[in-house]
């Protein structure tokens, strides 16, 4: 009897509250709960304007003092009494969406601009992973102010994805979002991040190295490239942007590049000649035609390059294999191995809200792209990512967060 318990204690309890619920409602039936709206019973300090809203919008029966007269109005109660565990249990909190104003290829056009953008967004959530989401677009770019106002609408959502908000604002809102009790993720660092770990974990299968003993390096400091230099353990990391390789003596370095070049395994490099010299990855989240084939010839054989600018990488794929480039991806679909965040994001808030967590953790993006990875069982030059379309790829990398 023990064990049968223990192997049907779920529906042993859901029975209990289903039967509690029904003699609730059956007692409810014969003392005509309606009475309590016609005012024969005390209803203390309940809100009536809550019952009155819940009551108005199914069957409008309320009279104009906001007394419910219909008895079937009052039995409605009780059966949204009776439904709400099943809906809270069942039902998909939303994740809300909050873009600034950049909008992919255009720049800062504005937040009015943007909204088709996140709108679209939110049907990728719905579609690949079942998640209802809500689009919110900001004319603001205070970092003080779109802070406060995630927070007080915080209370009405599941999770929080940020989006298209540009470095080092975006470290900063994300930082500052961390203990509001749900998950906050931003896509462009860490969705990034996570598809870039995947695709370069098979790479460098398909060209028999090791992550741990390559040297990397990342053309591009903002959101993407700062995610992902954090996310990569590697022999060797460089981290190029704007004015150059990024190195210790530079002056002008934020924050969150200052954090990378501290790290042991950080290069001495000083220029970009010495960046490119025996490094076996290029990962480029910076703009068009920034790599130049000569680099490539730089690099120790069988190369891998990651050229991920949209809508223009930063070289075409058939430029980089003319060098000698063993693996190349980028952004876009109409060429092979396209990293793209709709391979992590939908996947990672399913975990995320299933798991009912209160916050995005290293172990959890771990977990997002090793499941991602695997996906793709042998990997090939033209195949190192399950296709953007593949709707499993949502479900496995949310068992993989429910279980890191």
């Amino acid at each position: 009897m023990e064990n049968l318990f223990k192997r049907y204690q779920h529906e042993f309890i859901l029975g209990i509250f289903i039967c509690i619920y029904i003699a609730y409602f059956t007692i409810a039936s014969f003392l005509r709960y309606d009475n309590f709206y016609a005012g024969r019973y005390d209803l203390g300090n309940m809100d009536q304007t809550v019952w009155n809203t819940i009551n108005g919008r199914i069957f409008q029966t309320s009279n104009e003092n906001g007394v419910i007269i219909s008895r079937l109005s009052a039995h409605a109660d009780f059966l949204l009494i009776l439904i709400s565990p099943f809906y809270l249990l069942w039902s998909s909190p939303k994740t809300l969406l909050l873009l600034q104003t950049a909008v992919l290829g255009l720049g800062d056009i504005g937040p009015e601009a943007s909204l088709p953008v996140m709108e679209g967004k939110c049907l990728l959530f719905k579609e690949f992973a079942g998640v209802d989401a809500f689009p919110i677009v900001l004319g603001t770019k205070d970092v003080e102010e779109i802070v406060q106002t995630v927070k007080n609408i915080s209370p009405g959502f599941g999770g929080i994805n940020l989006e298209d908000i540009s470095a080092p604002r975006c470290f900063e809102i994300e930082e500052s979002l961390q203990n509001i009790g749900i998950p906050v993720f931003h896509d462009d660092q860490y969705g990034t991040a996570i598809v870039i770990l995947a695709a370069l974990t098979n790479a460098l299968q398909v060209v028999g190295k090791n992550l741990k003993n390559v040297k990397v390096v990342i053309m591009g400091a903002g959101a993407a490239g700062i995610a992902t230099a954090k996310i990569l353990e590697v022999r060797e990391l460089v981290l190029v942007d704007s004015k150059g390789v990024v190195t210790k003596n530079r002056r002008d370095l934020n924050k969150y590049k200052g954090e990378i070049v501290m790290r042991p395994y950080y290069s001495s490099a000083s220029n970009i000649e010495e960046a490119f010299k025996n490094a076996d990855v290029f990962i480029g989240v910076s703009g068009k035609g920034r790599l130049e084939p000569s680099f490539i010839g730089l690099m120790n054989k069988k190369p891998i390059i990651f050229a991920l600018s949209n809508p223009n990488p930063e070289i075409l794929p058939e430029a980089a294999k003319k060098v000698g480039a063993a693996v190349v991806a980028t952004g876009r679909s109409d060429f092979p191995n396209q990293i793209n965040n709709v391979l992590a994001f939908p996947g990672v808030f399913r975990g995320l809200l299933d798991k009912k967590a209160k916050k995005v953790t290293e172990k959890m993006k771990l977990a997002a792209a090793t499941s991602l990875a695997k996906m793709v069982r042998k990997p090939t030059p033209e195949e190192i990512l399950p296709s953007p379309l593949n709707k499993n790829v949502a479900k496995e990398v949310a068992k993989a967060i429910l279980k890191s």
